[in-house]
């Protein structure tokens, strides 16, 4: 029974009472830990519950007008902070709801004022706007944000927002019209045209075999049940490149989880789309409409750059595969090169190396134009010849990245040499497109931020419980291991500004220093008596020799002591005592992978020749050793039939047997089970969702947890099997818009 108090500042809804006086928010009367901008978020609600409260409205709460923030990352962080603190979720909300492209509603009732009286109860609803977007979203569209960069504002330049996605429905594609009037995006709900000047949207008609249907992509019940009676959507259209008439584009479809993208022609007027390739993926129309530059390959390694007539005739290879990868492709003024963002990945390097090169249509020659560390996938050639790129922010923000531009000569292909700072933003910058008179620039960007949550496991192990977040902070933190009495999570963190190593128990609300320093660490597991930790130092972005040192530190404190050097050390790992067994793998080429004993106080042993992985890319493979050291569990994300399979490989005899994950189209990653009888798995379902699997040794799979609206990284088990400690990653995508640059 709930009983009103008489003070005019507290507040009650279900079993929480809010003191909108002192800042504190209860839960049957304990405390619960909630951030100040959280906080003021639940106030603004509970002034307004029931109603939209847009997310202009909050701003201008929060934020005052001259306070330069990322207003949307911000907002999306506090949103999920209150929703964690509440217990709470987007996709099944009982208190905070979405409401896509406005706002939020608080819907539970709510008791304030000492009357007795409550707000109605508000239905849950799904509020889907696929047209008449409300005057708020106009208005974001239309309030001018100034770029800050060091506190002072970057001249000439002015930025406004296009689209306002709350996290839990990212924007997934977007690109601005040659004409600078509309904007084309996509999301988890459809494909949208947005009037630039007006902020008006619409929903493009999708045909039918683009429409939503409720399809389910999960495996038959002979191989596990999926745990959700709720189908999942298909997947939606995604606007990549316009035609220079500003009425038809380029988007790319995927037919299903294990199918490649395709090129389809879709007008915005309506009308049946017309496939134009199949297998290819990053398109972009030149400037004088005749041809269209793909990619073709894995968006990881070996990467081809085709181009095709406009109506999807005479495609050809222009840029064969010689091992590294394209992010992006952009054409010159006259129609008559291309620029791309290349990685180029060396043997045993944590990273690639970037450079954008120019390819030469008429006589088929590269030419490097531009090499740094941190460039990304943002990529522009504009009339007047200028290269817009996108390149990542030194530590402690290398998650973001922003844009500078330089001259290029077009005839030489020369720079200027020098690189102008366009904006200073937070998130990533994923990418950009320009319209034709390079006046108007649309900017996509990304924010990732992954968080260590802790479950307890049900079933003996193969099921889990209420999932709860243990970190807090707003920096990326990663879990590796747990202490031996399973009492505390380690994890690295960049909190710091580098990658350190961290632990923090289940029951706390702040984590301890492991291990510090400005090196960036990677890997924390536990020695086979659990006294240690053994970690990686990984090597310094852009060293000529990508040699990584395995160290040792005690768990209870004390100075890291090195164990080995050796180039190419990707993972390590330690089985459980009675067995003393340490390994750890070293990459010899993109395709061949070694693995080999340690020992922590003699360093490197012998060779496994067993477990050598030959003809098997690096960015489609993974292993774990099992807890009692008998056997090596390697995965491909990929296996026979395009199935992911995981190969067991016996320690001691070199036997081995695979286990095909059936009706699974990707597997990510996998992590044994404390007891030795079953292997933790994430696979993606859809476009969005991925699950985690446990998997027995035998091979049938049982879905434990489906993340639709987060990344779901993976899930690593305590000593006694009895908890989980799962990465998971928020984040938002949106749009915005740069001019008079």
């Amino acid at each position: 029974m709930l009983v009103t108090d008489q003070s005019d500042h507290l507040v009650r809804f279900s079993v929480f009472d809010v003191d909108l006086r002192t800042g504190e928010l209860r839960r049957n009367g304990s405390k619960v830990r909630l951030q100040e901008q959280p906080f003021q978020v639940l106030s603004v609600l509970l002034e307004r519950p029931g109603e939209v409260v847009t997310r202009e409205q909050l701003r201008a709460r929060l934020w005052p007008s001259d306070t330069f923030v990322d207003f949307d990352h911000s907002l999306n962080t506090a949103v999920r902070r209150l929703r964690d603190a509440l217990g709470d979720s987007a996709e099944n909300p009982r208190f905070v709801e979405t409401v896509a492209r406005r706002g939020y509603r608080f819907l539970a009732p709510v008791i304030r004022n000492g009357t007795g009286e409550s707000t109605p109860t508000i239905r849950k609803h799904k509020a889907w706007m696929v047209a008449g977007i409300s005057a708020a979203a106009v208005l974001v569209a239309g309030i001018g944000i100034g770029l800050r960069a060091g506190g002072r504002s970057l001249p000439h330049t002015i930025q406004r927002r296009l689209t306002a996605n709350p996290e839990e429905d990212p924007v997934t594609s977007a690109v601005i019209s040659p004409n600078g009037k509309y904007l084309a995006f996509s999301d988890r709900t459809g494909f949208y045209l947005e009037q630039v000047d007006t902020g008006e949207t619409h929903a493009v008609p999708l045909p039918k075999q683009f429409a939503l249907q409720s399809v389910s992509w999960f495996p038959d019940t002979t191989h596990g049940t999926t745990g959700s009676d709720q189908p999942r959507r298909s997947f939606i259209p995604e606007p990549a490149s316009w035609f220079p008439d500003s009425t038809h584009l380029i988007a790319t479809w995927v037919a299903g989880p294990a199918e490649p993208p395709g090129l389809w022609e879709i007008s915005i007027l309506g009308g049946e789309p017309r496939k134009l390739a199949a297998d290819a993926w990053k398109p972009t129309v030149s400037p004088d409409g005749s041809q269209i530059a793909y990619l073709k390959g894995s968006a990881k390694g070996n990467s081809e750059i085709w181009v095709m007539q406009a109506n999807g005739e005479e495609p050809r290879k222009v840029r064969a595969s010689d091992g590294s990868y394209c992010q992006s492709l952009a054409w010159s003024p006259d129609s008559r090169r291309i620029a791309y963002v290349r990685g180029v990945w060396f043997p045993g390097a944590w990273e690639a190396r970037f450079e954008i090169d120019v390819l030469d249509l008429a006589s088929g020659k590269n030419q490097l134009v531009l090499a740094n560390p941190g460039l990304g996938p943002g990529l522009a050639w504009t009339a007047d010849g200028r290269l817009m790129v996108s390149i990542q922010e030194p530590a402690p923000n290398r998650t973001d990245s922003n844009l500078w531009w330089t001259r290029i000569d077009a005839r030489t292909l020369k720079t200027s040499g020098s690189l102008t700072r366009l904006t200073s933003q937070t998130g990533g910058v994923a990418d950009v497109s320009l319209s034709a008179d390079g006046k108007r620039l649309a900017v996509m960007r990304r924010t990732i931020e992954p968080e260590v949550y802790v479950a307890p496991t049900r079933d003996r192990g193969t099921r889990i419980g209420e999932l709860q977040r243990l970190t807090l902070d707003e920096r990326s933190d990663v879990p590796y291991s747990w202490t031996p009495d399973g009492r505390s999570v380690i994890f690295i963190s960049d909190r710091y500004g580098t990658l350190n190593i961290f632990k923090q128990a289940i029951d706390q609300p702040t984590p301890d220093l492991l291990v510090g320093g400005k090196d960036q660490l990677g890997i924390p597991r536990l020695s086979p008596d659990g006294t240690e930790i053994v970690y990686i130092i990984q090597p310094k972005v852009g060293a000529d020799s990508p040699t990584a040192k395995l160290m040792r530190a005690p768990l209870r404190g004390g100075p890291p002591r090195e164990i080995l050097e050796a180039p190419g050390i990707m993972n390590q790992q330690c089985a459980r005592l009675p067995s003393t067994l340490c390994l750890y793998s070293q990459v010899i080429s993109r395709s061949e992978m070694r693995f080999y004993t340690f020992d922590l106080e003699h360093g490197k042993g012998h060779e496994l020749e067993k477990a050598r992985a030959v003809n098997l890319n690096i960015d489609e493979y993974n292993w774990s050793l099992s807890p009692d050291g008998q056997t090596l569990a390697l995965a491909r994300k990929f296996g026979p039939q395009r199935e992911p399979a995981i190969l067991l490989l016996s320690i001691a005899d070199g036997s081995e047997r695979t286990l095909v994950l059936h009706g699974w189209p990707y597997l990510a990653c996998l992590d044994w089970a404390a007891d030795g009888k079953s292997i933790w798995g994430v696979v993606s379902t859809t476009a969005d969702a991925k699950t985690l699997l446990n998997i027995d040794l035998q091979g049938r799979t049982r879905p434990v947890l489906e993340e639709q609206q987060m990344v779901l990284g993976w899930a690593i088990p305590s000593p006694d099997g009895r908890q989980l400690a799962i990465w998971k990653a928020s984040g938002g995508s949106n749009v915005s818009l740069v001019e008079d640059f």
